[in-house]
């Protein structure tokens, strides 16, 4: 099947009711392309056998599912709202009692929003932060709204934390950098613009600093002129780095701002990127690869080199994840897998997890749990013992595709028992909040509602390790 540009990348979009949120927030209407790539960059192309060209409404393709039970396919969801001060602001807070009791695991609550589909999560301690296509984000502190900023454009679809500081990535190609107020904790202001704009005014008065983009337009290097797909930080924090779907990374110096380094890393859209063992760079792109990039010292900057292209297929890289602990890079595909490699034996493939139905969108690690969110509404627990991987369950609840994860370990513990709170972002408007524990027993303990009919539970999840 051949589609034109347009039907090759995936998309959603809704429109929202503007909604006022005293003087403190106000959301406004926008449109935005589900946040992903799956196609090629060339006119026509074949999309994944795996993948219905339809793919701007995933879950039509699943036969779990029709379209009465999406909320985003149902046209009675997207309605108004009472405009309403940000104190009662529609964001709804559902934790249930059990959540003080450190003896449960599974679902904890949800935390329901009514702006739009949440794009991505940021999680430090008992701080919360949520992106969504309202361009608002949310700051939620222990389960209960705290506080909130807003961009003047760009939905926001990645969020990460350095310190004092919040980088958020946009839809119109822009970083933003926010600091909370020394005055009020509830008070966060925009500090700063990537690029800045001393920086993009010294850069666009030389001709040599343009370059041509897709459009057949000329730009300046430093600026990426496609949305932003993900941000990542050095280990040494020294560094940020950001994808796009204009098939870039850029490299920013964290300290004042300065882009050092525009790689030109793929030939479609570079749909994440990851940072782990000791200074190395991961790239995968909807172009079906997932590249490896070494930072060099060069002068008193740093130069990144293409060292080697680890994996080539057909269907698009949908997410990348780096357990720093233990040296594992796993990566997320269109058509559901996720495949990991063992840093610690020169990054050889360790197998294959197969859990989802749909897309794997989705990757967060911790400790030696390794959590999988897809377009089939789902979330997979696994769990790594040495070189082999179990899966623990399938977190059942979201009634939209799942988009971001975050992981934060909990403080207090029980016995020696590592436990992590895991919250998941959905297109269905909602974040839902989990307590998962390392020692979690597969088919032994609740961790949501049934899975759907004719889904793997966690026992039918398969595990292909690499032969030996």
């Amino acid at each position: 099947m051949r589609n034109s540009r347009k039907s090759k990348m995936a998309t959603e979009e809704n429109s929202h009711p503007k909604q006022a949120f005293g003087n403190v927030l106000q959301s406004d209407p926008n449109e935005d392309e589900y946040s992903f790539r799956i196609s090629q960059t060339s006119e026509t192309s074949h999309l994944p056998p795996r993948l219905s060209s339809d793919y701007s409404s995933p879950l039509a393709t699943s036969p779990t599912r029709d379209s009465s039970a999406s909320p985003y396919l149902d046209p009675s969801w997207d309605q108004s709202h009472q405009t309403s001060p940000l104190s009662r602001s529609p964001w709804t807070s559902h934790v249930e009692n059990n959540s003080t009791n450190y003896s449960y695991t599974g679902l904890m609550g949800s935390l329901v929003r009514e702006e739009g589909h949440i794009y991505s999560l940021a999680a430090s301690g008992d701080l919360l932060y949520t992106g969504s296509d309202s361009k608002n984000i949310r700051v939620w502190k222990n389960h209960k709204e705290f506080s909130g900023f807003k961009s003047n454009s760009g939905l926001v679809k990645a969020i990460i934390l350095s310190g004092e500081r919040i980088f958020t990535g946009h839809q119109d190609g822009k970083i933003r950098v926010w600091k909370v107020s020394g005055k009020d904790s509830s008070v966060y202001n925009r500090i700063g613009t990537l690029p800045t704009l001393m920086a993009y005014i010294k850069t666009s008065m030389k001709p040599s600093k343009y370059i041509q983009t897709r459009r057949n337009r000329n730009t300046v290097w430093i600026k990426h002129f496609d949305a932003i797909s993900c941000l990542s930080m050095s280990e040494d924090q020294k560094l940020l780095y950001s994808a796009s779907w204009d098939k870039t990374i850029k490299v920013w110096r964290a300290s004042d701002s300065k882009c050092l380094e525009s790689i030109k890393a793929h030939d479609d859209a570079v749909n994440s990127i990851a940072v782990g063992f000791n200074g190395l760079l991961f790239s995968g792109s909807a172009d079906g690869t997932v590249k490896i990039w070494r930072k060099e010292s060069q002068g008193k900057g740093t130069k990144h080199f293409f060292s080697q292209t680890l994996l080539k297929q057909e269907c698009a890289v949908t997410a990348l994840a780096v357990d720093p602990s233990s040296n594992y890079l796993y990566c997320g595909s269109s058509d559901g897998l996720v495949n990991f490699w063992q840093g610690d034996k020169l990054l050889s493939h360790g197998g294959v997890l197969r859990g989802h139905k749909l897309a794997t969108l989705c990757l967060a690690a911790a400790g030696n749990l390794i959590f999988s969110g897809s377009a089939d509404n789902n979330i997979c627990v696994w769990k790594r013992d040495g070189g082999e991987h179990i899966c623990l369950s399938v977190l059942t609840g979201h009634s939209g595709p799942v988009k971001c994860l975050a992981v934060e370990e909990e403080q207090e513990q029980k016995g020696g028992d590592k436990q992590f709170i895991v919250y998941s972002g959905s297109l269905d408007k909602s974040v839902k909040i989990w307590r998962i524990s390392s020692q979690l027993v597969p088919n032994q303990a609740e961790v949501g509602t049934s899975p759907p009919q004719n889904f793997p539970s966690s026992n039918s999840c398969r595990v292909s390790q690499r032969r030996k």
